[in-house]
């Protein structure tokens, strides 16, 4: 967003003003992270988790570069390799650590990143491009951390490249030569390892390729903010730097620290024990299960357990594609005026006592043996996660009588306002 007020790039230097003229490298720098960006002035810490996430991706791509280079992607080697880089490469086993709880600290702070757009209603107008590549960022980082996962080649490695693959094999008429395809064979080999740990080094690269899309789509509205009003006046931003680099760097500092104890003192906590034992065809674990971040999506999948008109496998299939694909509808589903979860009462109670605890139920019951009572409370909050956002959302976003609105950012923040700009007695949205 161009704002009158912003402050523009001046290089002092002849060298910086040379570049600046023949490759404005630094000229993008300040107006995209510098003192060149206005931001609303109450952004909290939840806004922390977008500079969280583009370290994480660093973080991931340059440990996964190194890993790359000691890493043997043949079915025969594949785990002799893995452990060649904990044993004998020097420093091999803190980069392994960091890579693989990194992508743990990956998948959180995206989490995090996406309630906080659920709460706060980031994907209403004008923000619906950022929040969409936001989703297909979440999704490329799916299939790379399920890629990722085959790549130790483990018992959980090849048995979770087995059953994942296996659901496309639930797909009619083209189903099993899709599967086939993916795997190059009719069992996961050195053809899908190899294949696999191609597509792993370079998805990272295509999800950095998206990110900067993400971000160019954010400048253009310019940031969201905890209330939920747009910018009015110069007096509701202020610069990018000094002010939240700050905050961020905080908020780095505190992320760096819970990492670094997860690397050094609880290395495997987030891993599989059966992950420690090499591949075997032959022997089937007792309870396949993947990485914990996949755990809401397989416990939807796993709900469906009677034939109906389509066989169950089908529709678990279906429904954990949509649980993520329905996120693209929000921007349309949810069409109230106000945004922000702080002045929706409402909505909070659906948010906090509905979702929440629904997403909770999920992530437990996905990496909980395929019995019952975990496969009932699967059913349950599968059937609830969908009401959520294809009937409750629709219907508050028309009936609800939200709280009222500060009428700018700057009297958000002293609360020199009361006055409201959506009355509590306000008509409901039609």
């Amino acid at each position: 967003m161009s704002f009158p007020w912003a402050k523009h790039y001046a290089p002092t230097n002849p060298v910086t003003r040379f570049l600046d003229e023949k490759l404005p490298l630094p000229r993008l720098v300040y107006n995209a992270v510098g003192a060149g960006y206005p931001v609303p002035r109450n952004l909290n810490y939840m806004w922390n988790f977008g500079v969280l996430a583009g370290f994480c991706l660093v973080l991931q791509i340059v440990t996964g570069v190194i890993l790359a280079m000691h890493y043997a992607p043949n079915a025969l080697v594949a785990f002799a390799s893995t452990e060649h880089i904990m044993r004998d490469v020097n420093w091999g086993w803190m980069l392994r650590y960091m890579h693989a709880n990194g992508a743990s600290f990956f998948f959180l702070v995206i989490y995090l990143h996406i309630f906080r757009g659920f709460f706060y209603s980031s994907y209403k107008a004008p923000r619906e491009m950022i929040w969409l590549l936001g989703v297909v960022i979440f999704l490329l980082m799916m299939a790379t951390g399920f890629m990722g996962y085959v790549l130790p080649w483990g018992q959980m490695s090849f048995w979770g490249a087995k059953v994942i693959t296996g659901l496309f094999g639930a797909i009619p008429l083209v189903g099993e030569p899709i599967q086939i395809w993916l795997l190059g064979g009719y069992a996961p080999d050195n053809a899908a390892l190899n294949r696999f740990f191609s597509l792993h080094f370079l998805l990272p690269f295509v999800i950095a390729g998206v990110v900067i899309l993400h971000i160019w789509a954010l400048h253009i509205p310019g940031s969201s903010n905890p209330t939920g009003v747009e910018i009015k006046s110069e007096s509701d931003t202020v610069p990018f730097h000094p002010y939240y680099t700050a905050k961020d760097g905080f908020g780095l500092g505190v992320f760096l620290i819970l990492f670094s104890i997860m690397v050094f003192f609880l290395p495997n906590f987030l891993g599989h024990p059966d992950n420690y034992i090499e591949a075997n065809p032959l022997s089937t674990p007792a309870h396949i299960v993947p990485e914990w971040y996949f755990w809401p999506f397989y416990a939807i999948l796993r709900a469906f357990t009677v034939d109906f008109i389509l066989p169950a496998k089908l529709w678990g299939v279906l429904a954990m594609f949509a649980a993520i694909l329905i996120w693209f509808l929000l921007p349309w589903l949810d069409k109230g005026p106000v945004r922000s979860g702080h002045y929706r009462p409402t909505f909070r109670k659906f948010f906090w006592f509905g979702l929440i605890p629904t997403m909770a139920v999920l992530f437990y019951c996905g990496g909980a043996p395929a019995e019952e009572p975990y496969v009932m409370l699967s059913q349950i909050a599968t059937a609830y996660y969908f009401l959520h956002f294809l009937v409750i959302l629709p219907l508050l976003s028309r009936a609800e009588r939200t709280e009222p609105l500060p009428r700018s950012i700057t009297d958000a923040v002293l609360h020199s306002d009361k006055t409201p700009v959506l009355g509590e007695n306000a008509e409901p949205a039609v």
